[in-house]
């Protein structure tokens, strides 16, 4: 019989393992000639709304609650939860905006403007930074409870293929080979493995790092995710995003969670 430690840790494992596959799977894409970049936007557009309703109505209240609860921290004040969700969300525009600033999900097709490869590879560093808290917010969750760990792996794998086909794409339109799109692809998935096993080992922070990766997921969904949502015309890829909040609504209903 596996303790509840242990058999915590091995989910943290599986989870960890499928995102950063994800990664892979995305960065493999690109050289696939079979693979349409229509299947890549409904991902895109189902993640948003499930990554906001996962912050907003998971992340967020959990956070507040686990502050309250927690006597490692110095500030004890809901205050102190946005604050730290500000946090999150601002580091990651300042990463995205310094270093990639010609960033967005999806296929890179100005090839002009990330001609240098320097271009493509602090894209990568944004990138990286970013998926290092993809962990960092699964762990989180699963220190919490394995429910919580759980709709946030979703909401994380839901873009994990997006964001592998995203460097991968960047690599290639910035004059690099194949190989080495795929090998940024399998460094971000890394950067989640790493993000998961650091959380673990500093787990007495997660009052703080939950919020703090809510703030990122909120970036993430509403500022990386949804404008490449609002480029497509019609309403459908809309009701794609109102149908990721509808499944966690749903899921929660089911579970009563």
């Amino acid at each position: 019989m596996h303790s509840p430690e242990a058999t915590r840790i091995l989910l943290a494992l599986l989870l960890g393992v499928v995102a950063a596959g994800a990664n892979l799977l995305g960065g493999l894409l690109v050289s696939h000639s079979q693979w349409s970049r229509r299947y890549l936007k409904y991902f895109i557009a189902l993640g948003a709304g499930f990554m906001l309703a996962t912050a907003m109505i998971e992340m967020i209240p959990e956070s507040v609650k686990l502050r309250s609860d927690s006597s490692s921290v110095f500030f004890h004040s809901t205050n102190a939860v946005f604050v730290i969700v500000l946090a999150g969300y601002f580091l990651v525009h300042f990463f995205e905006h310094t270093l990639a600033p010609h960033f967005h999900f999806g296929e890179e097709t100005h090839h002009e403007e990330i001609s240098h490869s320097h271009a493509s590879y602090a894209a990568l560093l944004g990138l990286v930074i970013h998926t290092f808290f993809d962990g960092v917010a699964i762990a989180s969750g699963l220190l919490v409870s394995s429910w919580l760990g759980g709709v946030i792996f979703v909401a994380i794998f839901l873009h994990k293929i997006p964001e592998g086909f995203t460097v991968a794409s960047l690599m290639l339109a910035s004059g690099q080979s194949r190989g080495a799109a795929f090998g940024s692809s399998a460094i971000l998935g890394a950067a989640t493995l790493a993000g998961m096993a650091l959380m673990f080992l500093l787990r007495s922070t997660v009052a703080d790092a939950l919020p703090f990766s809510a703030g990122v997921t909120l970036y993430v969904a509403a500022s990386d995710l949804i404008p490449e949502v609002n480029r497509e015309p019609g309403v459908g890829m809309a009701v794609l995003v109102f149908l990721g909040v509808a499944i966690l609504v749903a899921l929660k209903a089911i579970f009563h969670v």
